[in-house]
């Protein structure tokens, strides 16, 4: 029971000057590396949100994943010439190739491959089935 008094009366007697001037450091440089790392995660959480809500790099990255060049000054004015009674399915379109898919008069059934690059077609593709 002795020993339990001693120890208390050693932990009551305040610290020598140089350790306390330590443990104020220490604890000032523990909330300065805490304020660090609460600014680096908010700066990590708004690019987060700047790029999830951006609109205009969105519409950037479209326009550059296409591949078509768009003049400044006016729209491209293209042509795409299909045989007569040919009736469009469906069309598609990526990286900068229009897909025309359907039918000639006769049946057949075929695809056209636009590049609105060039300007011409690109492939003319039939499809038969044996």
């Amino acid at each position: 029971m002795s020993q339990h008094n001693i120890e208390d009366q050693e932990e009551e007697q305040p610290l020598d000057p140089a350790v306390e001037l330590v443990r104020r450091r220490m604890l000032r440089l523990q909330i300065v590396s805490a304020l660090i790392m609460i600014v680096s995660l908010m700066a990590v959480f708004g690019a987060i949100l700047y790029k999830v809500f951006d609109k205009s790099a969105d519409e950037k990255a479209a326009v550059a994943s296409s591949g078509a060049i768009v003049p400044a000054d006016a729209p491209r004015a293209l042509t795409a010439t299909l045989p007569r009674g040919f009736v469009i399915v469906d069309i598609s379109y990526g990286n900068g190739q229009a897909l025309i898919y359907g039918q000639k008069e006769n049946g057949e059934q075929t695809f056209y491959l636009f590049d609105l690059n060039t300007g011409r077609m690109a492939a003319d593709v039939e499809i038969r089935f044996d």
